[in-house]
């Protein structure tokens, strides 16, 4: 199992657009992947899942808390650090 946090600072947060971005990254894993708002303190969900994920309220500046566990775990941290660096593919 993998786990890293990350502070979104999307000016939308995780919502629409975003989530929809970090729901597909995802889903390319076969591994079984967790998010939580450790801001907010809320449930840990499904980050596979976009309804799942705008559930947990992520504005901007908050930190969320990715799990992995599965093959290709390692791959999926990378990836999500990667989506927040570059602000989810969009320009700033």
């Amino acid at each position: 199992m993998s786990e890293a946090k990350f502070v979104v600072s999307h000016p939308a947060g995780l919502h629409a657009r975003p989530a929809s971005v970090f729901v597909k990254t995802c889903n390319t894993f076969p591994c079984d992947i967790k998010v939580k708002n450790v801001t907010t303190n809320s449930a840990t969900v499904n980050a596979k899942s976009v309804l799942a994920v705008l559930t947990l309220g992520v504005d901007s500046g908050h930190e969320i808390l990715v799990t992995a566990n599965g093959d290709r775990e390692g791959e999926v941290l990378t990836a999500i650090k990667d989506l927040i660096d570059t602000n989810f593919g969009e320009s700033a």
